[in-house]
């Protein structure tokens, strides 16, 4: 009696393990075993950020990282390619150094901006002169003179370099608030005169070029130690360049003393007209719907004071590694898996929204779109975007993801629409259910977000990988599922600020010829 029981019991056993492991998607579990056993994220980066670079629009650079990503994907046999969806400013980076010759010799540390003329190839060497403090416009016209053959510097000197956790942890609670408040009066102060000169950020190195200025001299201080944030430059033949908060503040506080700093400038760049600009798109095509569409979504495109790797070269390993690993654990989907590297986002999601314009056919097939593009971090929010009925497929999908993943994922449905920020906007704007991938910070908006500090080390490649199997599984989910996602939109609240209900965004038409002075 004891021998058959324990038989039944081994029996039942069995049949029970059994079960388990029919239960189990062989599919999600292979695609868990690829992203953490053949991992490709640290490759791909270091070809990325390193090798090529960053990814201003318009630079070869640029044109650069299209091309391998196309050979990328082709190299894992997905079919690939270069979409070219309008023209931009040609332009490459050259050599950048500044030098204080005068009242000593020290070397500093800064950059052209983008798209900054080019000094002469000796460069140029002027003293600093800074804004006047002025009444009206008319004062600042009558100084406008003084500027000729001179360097200006156009940014508020900052009283302290250090960020203020720094200040929390070590200052008393006095000192801290009186720095504040001090802080607080100077930039006060400094707005109510650039209010005064009526010039903007702009407008005025426009008119101190016109009034013979050689050079301009910026610092955007990013509030942490050593970053600065590094944009384009919109003087036409003189350059401008972007000096660290700590080299600006001697330099404006030797001019204020009277000491007259001169500065020897030279910044290389060239001009090379019009050149066209892409977007790489790569698909697996659909095996039972080719005509429906999962896509895939992260900028390619980055500002270049840094290599690019938090914005968006997270977010674009991520669609990368997905691809691959779905290619090796999905190779026949249901529907057609498309993964779109869009360019120009930086200036105003230029390249998502020249694909929806182009693609109607595309964007009405669309089962879901998945974008990431705000940092390193493992996705810690997602929205449903405003699409009333997303909980019952996001959620579908979601159960299917590893506890460890969605555990620290909040969802907020039905959510609202995006009216920019990033390229998943484009596509809700038109009415695809399209969901930002949101990820923890890991100080992105101060460190890395459009810095001099955005390179391959501030990479968290657990995160990554974190988030290239999220991904990968939702694509996958979301090409199974025998059911097209609703998109009915929701009732959108009341704004707060204006008091009138909301509306959903209207799809906008991209600039296709960008850049031009």
């Amino acid at each position: 009696m004891i021998k058959k029981t324990s038989l039944l019991f081994t029996m039942l056993l069995l049949s029970g393990i059994s079960m388990l492991a029919q239960d189990k998607d062989a599919v999600i579990e292979a695609i868990i075993q690829e992203a953490n056993e053949n991992s490709q994220l640290e490759i791909l980066g270091h070809q990325l950020m390193d090798g090529i670079g960053p990814r201003l629009v318009g630079t070869p650079q640029m044109k650069n990282a299209h091309d391998w990503a196309v050979a990328k994907y082709e190299s894992w046999g997905i079919p690939a390619r270069n979409e070219q969806w309008g023209e931009w400013k040609g332009w490459e980076r050259g050599i950048s150094h500044i030098d204080m010759v005068h009242p000593r010799v020290q070397s500093l540390r800064g950059t052209q901006l983008a798209w900054s003329p080019s000094t002469p190839k000796k460069g140029v060497t002027a003293e600093l002169v800074v804004l006047p403090t002025v009444s009206d416009s008319m004062e600042f016209k009558n100084w406008l003179p003084n500027v000729k053959g001179k360097l200006v510097m156009i940014s508020m000197p900052q009283p302290t370099g250090r960020p203020d956790y720094n200040w929390e942890e070590f200052a008393t609670e006095k000192s801290f608030e009186k720095m504040k408040d001090e802080r607080e009066e100077q930039s006060k102060a400094w707005d109510q005169n650039m209010g005064n000169i009526g010039l903007n950020r702009r407008s005025l190195p426009i008119a101190l070029e016109e009034a013979g200025a050689v050079g301009i001299v910026a610092s955007y201080w990013s509030r942490g130690f050593g970053v600065n944030k590094i944009f384009g430059a919109y003087t036409k033949e003189i350059p401008t360049v972007d000096l660290e908060l700590e080299d600006y503040g001697m330099l404006y506080r030797l001019v204020e003393s009277g000491q007259k700093p001169q500065l020897h400038i030279v910044a290389e760049s060239k001009e090379l007209g019009k050149v066209p600009t892409f977007n790489t798109i790569a698909e697996i095509k659909g095996s039972e719907k080719p005509d429906e569409y999962v896509i895939l979504s992260a900028h390619f495109d980055s500002w270049d004071g840094g290599t690019g790797a938090t914005d968006n070269g997270t977010g674009t390993l991520v669609m990368m590694e997905a691809m691959r690993i779905l290619k090796k654990a999905y190779p026949n989907p249901k529907r057609t898996i498309l993964v779109g590297h869009w360019g120009s986002e930086e200036q105003g999601l230029n390249g998502s929204r020249a694909f929806v314009e182009d693609n109607p056919e595309i964007v009405a097939g669309v089962q879901a779109v998945f974008n990431q593009d705000n940092g390193t971090g493992r996705v810690v929010r997602i929205s449903g975007g405003g699409f009333l009925n997303s909980y019952d497929y996001l959620g579908k999908w979601l159960h299917e993801v590893p506890k460890e993943i969605t555990d620290e994922i909040e969802t907020t449905f039905p959510g609202t629409p995006a009216r920019g920020g990033s390229d998943y906007a484009s596509f809700q704007a038109a009415g695809a259910p399209a969901f930002s991938l949101s990820s923890l910070s890991w100080s992105y908006w101060n460190y890395t977000w459009h810095t001099n500090r955005d390179t391959y080390d501030k990479i968290i490649f657990d995160d990554v990988r974190n988030n290239a199997i999220l991904t990968a599984i939702l694509a996958y989910m979301a090409s199974e599922d025998p059911e097209k996602t609703s998109r009915e939109k929701a009732v959108l609240p009341i704004s707060d600020r204006t008091g009138e209900q909301l509306e959903w965004p209207e799809p906008r038409s991209p600039e296709r010829n960008g850049g031009q002075n």
